[in-house]
């Protein structure tokens, strides 16, 4: 599918900016129409101009290489791979070049061109797929806690120390405790890309997807629940020991964290991606495409360490040679 301007019929994209959908070439806004086209060729050749588009296995939406149409692959979208809602993208593509240049403006030791806008505008807007995970849970601790208490009678100090039996029990929700499920991004990153604001979160619709790229789930939510299993007993486990206080120490015998209802959904949140390579080494870096937040490490230059190195060298070396020959005056 594809999403035509009905004014000048050019692609229309969804901006993060005016969060609508407009015409880049008309300026037009919310003037629209969906086009399901579909060649005899499969996904990998583009209905608009026949050109072989690069399909990986999971792509849900991409960018054609050769007339620069944003296409969306309606099996890919639809029945069991239709995700139930999604968190548009909120930041474009030149506000999250900025957000990088200030973060890194004062690495002194990038390389030179690490920053440059030819650079940063290859970056990538991707729809990453989640499962969002709910639990309904029955949480139990069980401990033994103590109270210390001191006090000074004439010439003797007296301590008494009472134990008690600390037990809590309580029912505890969780809503969409998330895991990302693609194969190509880092889970360590994606976890760091949280928190999102679940309050913006819209129900699925493809025109969001026009003008960036997405994928599919590529694991089915069991494959992958264990991930957020082990945040919500985290968070639980968090939960009962918050409301446990007054102890001068305590000591836990057993805990245990049963769920008595699961629920998963399948969702897409908004990251920016952009790869720089250095040296025949890629360096990516993630921006959340709602909060801004950046995930990265700048590369170093060898080059502009040694020539500070160098710099400094040669700096000190006539200052040493300066003060030897006020020496030699005195």
């Amino acid at each position: 599918m594809i999403f035509k301007c009905k004014n000048c019929g050019g692609n229309a994209i969804y901006s993060p900016e005016k969060k609508k959908m407009i015409c880049p070439f008309c300026d037009s806004e919310e003037s629209y129409e969906r086009k399901d086209k579909e060649t005899s060729y499969g996904l990998e050749v583009c209905p608009e101009c026949g050109g072989t588009i690069p399909v990986e296995d999971y792509d849900s939406a991409t960018r054609c290489p050769y007339c620069d149409n944003y296409l969306i692959f309606n099996p890919r979208v639809e029945g069991e791979y239709l995700p139930k809602f999604l968190i548009p993208f909120e930041l474009g593509k030149e506000h999250c070049k900025e957000l990088i240049r200030n973060k890194f403006k004062k690495f002194t030791f990038a390389p030179m061109d690490f920053l440059s806008e030819a650079r940063l505008d290859s970056m990538q807007g991707v729809y990453v797929p989640f499962w969002f995970y709910d639990y309904r849970t029955n949480a139990l601790y069980e401990g033994e806690g103590t109270k210390v208490r001191s006090w000074t009678s004439g010439n003797y100090r007296y301590t008494e120390t009472s134990y008690y039996a600390v037990v809590r029990e309580m029912d505890i929700s969780f809503e969409k405790m998330p895991a990302d499920a693609s194969i190509k991004m880092p889970d360590q990153i994606m976890d760091l890309m949280e928190p999102y604001d679940y309050g913006k979160l819209v129900p699925f619709e493809p025109k969001y997807l026009s003008g960036f790229y997405s994928e599919y789930y590529n694991m089915p939510s069991e494959e992958i629940e264990g991930r957020a299993r082990a945040k919500m007993e985290g968070d639980a486990e968090h939960i009962l020991r918050g409301s446990i206080s007054g102890y001068s120490s305590l000591i836990r015998n057993s805990q245990s964290i049963r769920v008595l209802e699961r629920h998963a959904d399948y969702g897409l949140m908004p990251v920016w991606k952009y790869i720089y390579q250095y040296k025949n080494v890629d360096y990516p870096f993630y921006v959340n495409g709602e909060t801004g937040k950046i995930i990265g490490t700048a590369p170093l230059s060898k080059a502009k360490v040694l020539g500070y190195s160098a710099t400094l060298f040669a700096v000190l070396t006539g200052i040493m040679a300066a003060f030897n020959g006020i020496l030699s005056l005195l």
